[in-house]
């Protein structure tokens, strides 16, 4: 039994795959049988994708609580500064209280059942599920972790199935094509329940769409059944036009930055919409607007003063994504990169288009078992301006000391460095 916060995350985190050979799906499956089927009792929104999931969600839940819907569940990873971060109903943090609660609850039916330990995704999984059902959520949105068919999370039963993007990531686990990780992430697809997607690359849209075929599941394609096109950039936000049919909105306000953040929010449109179609919830347009022009999502594209850039561009989409916002936003300047990553990314690429707009290049890297070696990132890079030193922190700090009034510093790669840079910079920021 854990009393202390600090001890249980500790714990936890230390968590591998476990000794079980069983697939992740199938160890929540067989745990939250224990617990009645908790996952079960309240409805839920399941979203899958390499990049854009979490800005999505997050501009759902926004549309929802500005919609009255009291109680809005979300299940995210990773966490930026706290675990708790991960599982919240209406923005609300679950306690560290909640959380040990529902941990020494797991643990319990684990020593019961086998004793052998699950991994620390497949717990949470779980924690979310017990908390939710508990605290009797409208809807929960859910994140898958990696892929979807397989995934901890793909025990529930969706209203609604979200697709945001799919690329070329985790390839030794789902496959090293698109239409392969396509099979692994339309996974999530369930029989007679709609698919919303923003998927562009055609291998993987077919496969997608035969699943859906498959599953007699409506799938509304992004430029096909709903539209989005880019109006205006303006200097704290862009605006763009929506249609799906007959319905349209136009000059839409939307706070996060870059074109990819286009497709996210018409993403959460189009799912809002259905939501009202299908009578769960009423969706105003002006519920709509007001939600996107307040969401923001932690660590994508996030600004700080003496122009200072954070993004989570884990994978070449990502850091296309983050480039092509740049541009949009500082046209202008010069940009100075620093990226640390963990080992199973496809590097090469992202730091041959960052090395396209650089103005020049430093690698670091986080204390993490899996963390890519600062010195081996930067033999990747062909920039004149390269280079490299293992201490993430005296890298930070140096660079903002060092740095030119016109030239942004754009800090990137794994989420779990912007997480550690996150916590550097507003430590300073109180100093």
């Amino acid at each position: 039994m854990f009393t202390n916060i600090e001890q249980c995350v500790e714990f936890l985190t230390s968590l591998r795959k476990g000794s079980s050979t069983s697939i992740p799906l199938e160890v929540v499956n067989s745990l939250l049988q224990e617990f009645g089927d908790p996952q079960h009792t309240f409805k839920t929104i399941h979203l899958a994708g390499s990049n854009g999931k979490g800005s999505t969600l997050n501009a759902l839940k926004e549309i929802l609580k500005h919609s009255q819907v009291e109680k809005v569940g979300c299940f995210v990873s990773p966490h930026l500064e706290r675990i708790n971060e991960r599982i919240t109903i209406s923005d609300k943090q679950i306690t560290d209280e909640q959380f040990l609660l529902y941990v020494n609850k797991v643990f319990a039916a684990i020593d019961e059942k086998d004793g052998v330990y699950p991994s620390f995704f497949e717990i949470m999984t779980i924690v979310a599920f017990l908390y939710f059902a508990d605290e009797k959520v409208d809807v929960a949105l859910i994140e898958t972790g990696i892929g979807g068919k397989l995934d901890s999370t793909n025990v529930i039963d969706p209203i609604i199935s979200i697709i945001t993007t799919i690329s070329l990531e985790h390839t030794a686990i789902l496959g090293d094509t698109y239409d392969k990780i396509a099979y692994q992430k339309g996974g999530i697809i369930k029989e007679n329940r709609p698919v919303v997607t923003t998927v562009e690359n055609k291998d993987a849209l077919e496969v997608l769409r035969k699943i859906a075929e498959e599953k007699h599941a409506p799938i509304a394609i992004f430029q096909e059944d709903f539209m989005a096109t880019k109006v205006a950039q303006k200097e704290y936000m862009q605006v763009f036009n929506y249609s799906k049919g007959d319905y349209v909105i136009k000059d839409v306000e939307l706070l996060m930055a870059g074109p990819h953040q286009i497709n996210n929010a018409s993403l959460a449109i189009t799912t809002a919409l259905l939501l009202k179609d299908a009578g769960y919830f009423d969706i105003t347009e002006e519920a709509i607007r007001k939600a996107l022009k307040e969401a923001k999502w932690a660590g994508r594209f996030e600004e700080y003063d003496h122009l200072i850039v954070i993004d989570g561009a884990h994978n070449p989409e990502g850091t296309e994504a983050l480039i092509t916002t740049l541009k949009a936003k500082y046209p202008t300047r010069e940009y100075d990169f620093i990226y640390a990553a963990l080992q199973d990314k496809d590097h090469l690429k992202s730091i041959k288009m960052m090395a396209e707009v650089a103005s020049s290049m430093t690698f670091t890297q986080i204390t993490m078992p899996n963390a890519a070696p600062a010195e081996e990132l930067a033999a990747l890079s062909q920039h004149h301006h390269t280079y490299f030193n293992a201490d993430w922190e005296r890298v930070v700090k140096r660079a903002i000391e060092k740095k030119e009034d016109e030239h942004v510093l754009v800090i990137t790669g794994s989420l779990y460095f912007i997480s550690e840079v996150r916590a550097f910079l507003s430590n300073k920021v109180k100093q």
